[in-house]
């Protein structure tokens, strides 16, 4: 893995030199457009408005638009130096329950490893957060933009999961949403039983990205030269309002007999 961050956490007077790095990545199959008269690359060129001509990437400024349509040039030695202190501190300012954090403010989640040195206050400041059940919240700056982030101790790691801030939620008032909808409770007791029947520990790797392998399985068949034929589509289910209780009821008995 390669460090996409260097800095430092601060946490109190405690500061812990580490580097930061992508926890996730995406398995999914690499596409290319192409011209389809002849299967040559189609690529894609930055072109400037004046010229029609391609410019070469060290002619290429960041640039914000104006009311009057003028441009303010900026570059990124500009934009660390906005605020220095925000680009290479993640400074700790305050703790939380992470049960309180919605799951809608989670974006991504970073490894946090120490730098050289750092084994000791890195080590610290992880017993603690395991210790305590609270996660840190902090604010840094990443690529040109400042995120909201969570610290958490994940087992051995420090993980800090970029969070969104809350202007960027959608407010949901605007859906159409039952408010005065009443169910039985008879009703309410059957789903409880059948979340029952379905509840188990979460283990992320019973779960397979499938679309991904079928999409593999289609284009290693295809350079084989052999006809693909699609699978039969699963029935959708009924739009029609059906009987609650009867759907429960149906729906427990599949649970035990898929159990057995």
């Amino acid at each position: 893995m390669r460090a996409i961050w260097k800095g430092a956490i601060s946490f109190g007077l405690v500061n812990i030199p580490v580097r930061l790095y992508a926890a996730t990545e995406r398995e999914t199959p690499d596409f290319h457009l192409l011209y389809k008269k002849d299967m040559s690359q189609i690529r894609y060129k930055r072109v400037a408005e004046s010229t029609g001509k391609e410019v070469p990437s060290d002619q290429i400024v960041k640039g914000y638009k104006l009311e009057d349509n003028q441009f303010v040039i900026i570059t990124d030695e500009e934009l660390e130096q906005a605020s220095p202190e925000k680009s290479t501190n993640i400074d700790i300012q305050e703790f939380v329950a992470e049960s309180e954090i919605s799951s809608l403010y989670f974006d991504k989640p970073y490894y946090l490893e120490p730098d050289k040195g750092a084994a000791k206050p890195y080590v610290l400041l992880r017993d603690a957060l395991l210790k305590s059940g609270k996660v840190g919240i902090s604010q840094f700056v990443l690529r040109n933009r400042e995120h909201l982030c969570a610290l958490k101790a994940q087992g051995n790691v420090l993980v800090l999961n970029a969070l969104r801030f809350a202007a960027e939620i959608r407010d949901a008032g605007e859906l159409i949403i039952p408010t005065d909808q009443k169910v039985n409770s008879n009703e309410v007791a059957l789903a409880v039983r059948l979340i029952g029947e379905l509840t188990s520990q979460f283990d992320p790797k019973k779960f397979k990205d499938t679309y991904t392998e079928d999409v593999r399985k289609l284009i290693e068949a295809k350079a084989k030269g052999k006809k693909v034929k699609a699978p039969a589509a699963k029935a959708q289910p009924s739009e029609k309002v059906v009987d609650l209780m009867s759907a429960l009821q149906e729906s427990l008995k599949s649970t035990k007999k898929k159990a057995a």
